[in-house]
């Protein structure tokens, strides 16, 4: 079989969504009861998330309309006032969008030449002269992220060992390749999986501080730079391609595409072997160690059951001909869907002729059984995720100083340390080291002493549930209370990670 070049996957939809933070500190928020567009929340929910829809752009600037998850728009009427609502004409609701150099946007009307702006509390457009009540700050949406270079066509790597960051790796699939992002006054601390900070002086540091502080330049389609306020870019430099800081970049060396940490699995058999991709396209469990062609991408369609799996070589894997599964599938083929069920932290493939996948008697992977039994049943484990940085429908899930409890509705999530147990089955840490404890009220506590199991459940490419030690799900509540009390899967039970 021909080698597979590595292609990233094109922008999504939640790709192109942003929070907009006024001067004020607070986000810009629709109001679908009032029929009204405000700027009083002080936290990043769902009524603060915006698409940005581009129809024109350009170097510094974009012609560009704001869209709420509603389906519904940010629109300017002629007194200045604005609404949520659908466009009336072609350009009503655009706006001329400028990307200044400290990471801030602009927003000017295009119809009245006005400029979005907030009083700390209303948002209207009525002023033509530029001022800093118009600067609006675009943080990540997404904390947990991966970073690709669309001219070296490779993605950002932690080295632990080195302390240093390289652009170099072809294929996010390693931990390393995954980085949280941290939003503090107004600029971006890039943190590597192993909890260790970049700096301006190119080196892996242990504690925040000015000098792991970036400023971030934002466009939409996920393309974003990082700088350091003094004309300082980050961009791979030398024959390693070192990330590190200079103030040369050549062809836009210093864009990255931004998007989510993929979701990357291994798969086991009922006799503890991993599945892996052997004699280029071979899909067989026979291995007791894992490699890297044992890894899979986790695809899912946020919207139905159905999953794909691409495997280190490019391919997805796809039913053919006398039931066998193979890895060289493309992502449009019909035969590289399966539907999922899962089974206390087990997951079952059933292909598109509705068998089962599952060993046959020389290890390969089969599509046979009409009536799937534990040989279909397959152990599943995150392979690139030592942590989860869970948000749900009112926000992060974290500590707070003025609870005991652990809340839903926080601003910056807490890294919850995976201890895997066994196949689908993990332990979960806090930050200081003890264990998430839970209280008879279905309340959970980050002071544990004793590792209690969770049973993690994947619902989409970066969507889990979590089945929790008292056999309810885990959900997020209006009161900012993190629960364990539902008996079915709702959707203040999924949590995006």
């Amino acid at each position: 079989m021909e080698e597979v070049e590595w292609t990233p996957r094109q922008p999504r939809a939640e790709d192109l969504r942003v929070g907009l933070i006024s001067w004020a500190g607070s986000y810009l928020t629709y109001e679908p009861y009032k029929n009204t567009v405000t700027a009083t929340a002080k936290g990043l929910g769902r009524r603060q998330t915006w698409e940005i829809l581009v129809s024109n752009e350009h170097e510094t600037q974009a012609v560009v309309r704001l869209r709420s998850l509603q389906g519904l728009y940010l629109l300017c009427e002629a007194d200045g006032s604005l609404c949520y609502g659908r466009p009336r004409t072609s350009h009503h609701g655009c706006f001329l969008i400028r990307f200044h150099r400290n990471g801030q946007w602009t927003l000017q009307c295009i119809i009245s030449g006005r400029y979005l702006e907030s009083d700390g509390e209303d948002v209207f457009c009525t002023s033509r002269v530029l001022s800093a009540y118009h600067m609006w700050t675009p943080p990540a949406l997404h904390v947990h992220v991966i970073l690709f270079s669309p001219l070296n066509h490779c993605y950002a790597r932690a080295d632990p060992t080195m302390g240093r960051v390289w652009v170099d790796a072809p294929i996010p699939c390693l931990e390393e390749c995954g980085f949280l992002l941290h939003f503090q006054d107004g600029c971006y601390h890039l943190e590597t999986s192993a909890h260790t900070f970049l700096s301006h002086l190119d080196r892996l540091v242990s504690q925040p501080s000015t000098q792991t502080a970036f400023h971030m330049q934002v466009r939409p389609g996920g393309l974003v730079a990082l700088s350091d306020g003094e004309g300082g870019m980050l961009y791979p430099q030398g024959t390693r391609l070192l990330l590190s800081l200079g103030s040369n970049p050549h062809g836009g060396e210093e864009w990255f595409i931004l998007q989510r940490c993929p979701t990357w699995v291994s798969l086991t058999s009922k006799a503890r072997k991993f599945l892996s991709v052997i004699y280029d396209v071979e899909v067989c469990a026979a291995s007791e160690h894992i490699s890297p062609m044992s890894l899979f991408q986790f695809e899912c369609d946020n919207e139905t059951p159905t999953l794909q799996l691409r495997s280190a070589n490019g391919c997805y894997l796809a039913q053919r001909r006398h039931r066998a599964v193979m890895a060289d599938g493309h992502p449009v083929e019909c035969e590289t869907f399966f539907r999922m069920h899962w089974n206390c932290g087990r997951i079952l493939l059933q292909s598109p002729n509705g068998r089962f996948l599952g060993i046959a008697a020389n290890g390969l992977l089969m599509a046979s059984a009409t009536v799937p039994g534990p040989n279909e049943e397959f152990g599943i484990r995150l392979a690139n995720r030592p942590f989860l940085a869970l948000r749900g429908r009112y926000g992060y899930v974290g500590t707070s100083s003025e609870h005991d409890l652990l809340q839903c509705n926080m601003d910056q999530p807490d890294c919850i340390h995976l201890l895997p147990c066994r196949q689908g089955i993990y332990h979960f840490q806090a930050q200081g080291g003890s264990f998430w404890s839970i209280t008879s009220f279905g309340t959970f506590r980050p002071w544990g002493k004793f590792a209690l199991n969770f049973c993690i459940e994947l619902q989409g490419s970066n969507l889990l549930t979590v089945l929790a030690p008292n056999g309810f799900y885990m959900r997020s509540d209006r009161s900012g209370t993190l629960l364990a009390d539902s008996e079915d899967i709702t959707k203040e039970c999924i949590w995006e990670f």
